[in-house]
């Protein structure tokens, strides 16, 4: 029993370390975002922070697709 609550806790704390990488890697997307948005508004003003910043997420979910 005690052997199979040990498995589920280390399972557990992996998927936490997985989870808390990928919502570290999305903070980090949107800061590049929020960084660069002035620059490209801009060029064009048109664009919404909204646009640019989904095109950072489309763009990361590309690249993590070609791995």
């Amino acid at each position: 029993m005690k052997s199979k609550l040990q498995h589920y806790v280390r399972r557990g704390s992996a998927e936490r370390s997985k989870e808390n990488d990928q919502v570290a890697e999305e903070i980090k997307t949107f800061l590049r975002a929020l960084n660069s948005y002035p620059q490209r508004f801009a060029k064009e003003p048109s664009l919404s922070f909204h646009q640019h910043l989904v095109h950072f997420f489309e763009a990361r979910h590309g690249d993590s697709q070609r791995r």
